[in-house]
C-alpha cells in the first residue's frame, strides 16, 4: 500500500511502526523524523499550502491527514480523487485509537500496542509531586496559549501541570499581564521557536517566575512520540521540583 502523510507526528509514527520508504511516499516538509528514512520521501507541499498536483502523480492508495493540521479544503479536494482518512487527536485515548487504527490498516497491531503502552507507561512514571499551575505559549506577536480541548492541555495535565488557561478553548490570544497567576511559564520550542532572549524578554515583566523552554514536539507530537519522551519529562519534572523546594 502506498501512502501520503500529511502531518508531521504520523509519519514519524508510520515508520516506528515499522513501514519503508517503499509504503511512505509522500510527507510535507514538515515532517522531519525519522530523518535518515524521510530523506527518501516525496515533499508534497506544507501542511497548510498541499501540492495537489505532487500527491496525484504519486497516485497513493491512502492519504493520512489531521483536521487541525491540514487544510478542509485542500482535504477534501483530494477526497475526489484517492481514499482520505482524516484523524483528530485532542486525548490520550485518541492517541490510542489513531495508533491501534493504523496499527489494523498496515497489519501492524502488535507493533502498535506496544507503543501504546510505552506511552502510558512514560506518562504514568512523570508524574509531579503536587500540582504547578502553568501557562504554555505557542506563539509571539500576539502571545498565544493554549485551551483545555487541545492534545497539549491534556499531556500538561497527565504530568501534574494545572492550564491556568483551562477555562478557554484552541488556542487564545493572550496579553502579557494574563500570566500572573502562572507558577511557571512554558515557552515552547515550536511552531513559535522561542529562544533565550524571549526568556529575558518575559523577565522584565516577570522577575520570579520560573521561565523555561520546552520542547514542543514533547507535548504536541501525537502518535508514537510521546514514547520516546520518558527521559525528557523526567528531566523536566526533576527541574519543576528544584523549583518547589
Amino acid at each position: 500500500m502506498k501512502v501520503v502523510s500529511l502531518v508531521p507526528s504520523i509519519t514519524e509514527a508510520l515508520f516506528d511502526l515499522g513501514l519503508t520508504e517503499n509504503e511512505v511516499v509522500g510527507r510535507t516538509k514538515f515532517c522531519i523524523h525519522p530523518e535518515n528514512k524521510v530523506k527518501n520521501v516525496s515533499v508534497v507541499g506544507g501542511t497548510k499550502n498541499i501540492n495537489i498536483d505532487k500527491i496525484k502523480a504519486l497516485k497513493p492508495d491512502l492519504i493520512l491527514a489531521n483536521k487541525e493540521e491540514n487544510i478542509k479544503e485542500q482535504v477534501e479536494a483530494l477526497m475526489n480523487d484517492f481514499k482520505v482518512t482524516v484523524t483528530n487527536v485532542e486525548t490520550i485515548e485518541d492517541n490510542y485509537y489513531l495508533l491501534k487504527t493504523l496499527g489494523n490498516i498496515f497489519n501492524k497491531e502488535e507493533r502498535a500496542q506496544l507503543f501504546n503502552l510505552k506511552i502510558y507507561e512514560v506518562l504514568e512514571q512523570a508524574k509531579l509531586d503536587s500540582t504547578v499551575k502553568a501557562a504554555y505559549l505557542i506563539w509571539k506577536n500576539p502571545y498565544m496559549t493554549i485551551g483545555s480541548d487541545t492534545f497539549i492541555h491534556r499531556i500538561l495535565s497527565e504530568i501534574g501541570f494545572e492550564n491556568i488557561f483551562k477555562d478557554k478553548t484552541r488556542y487564545p490570544e493572550i496579553q502579557m499581564k494574563d500570566l500572573a497567576d502562572a507558577d511557571v511559564i512554558m515557552l515552547s520550542s515550536e511552531p513559535f521557536p522561542f529562544k533565550e532572549k524571549h526568556i529575558e524578554e518575559m523577565k522584565a515583566f516577570y522577575p520570579d517566575k520560573k521561565i523555561m523552554i520546552v520542547d514542543g514536539e514533547a507535548f504536541s507530537w501525537y502518535g508514537t512520540h510521546i514514547a520516546k519522551c520518558g527521559d525528557y519529562f523526567n528531566e523536566l519534572l526533576a527541574e519543576i521540583h528544584t523549583m518547589q523546594r
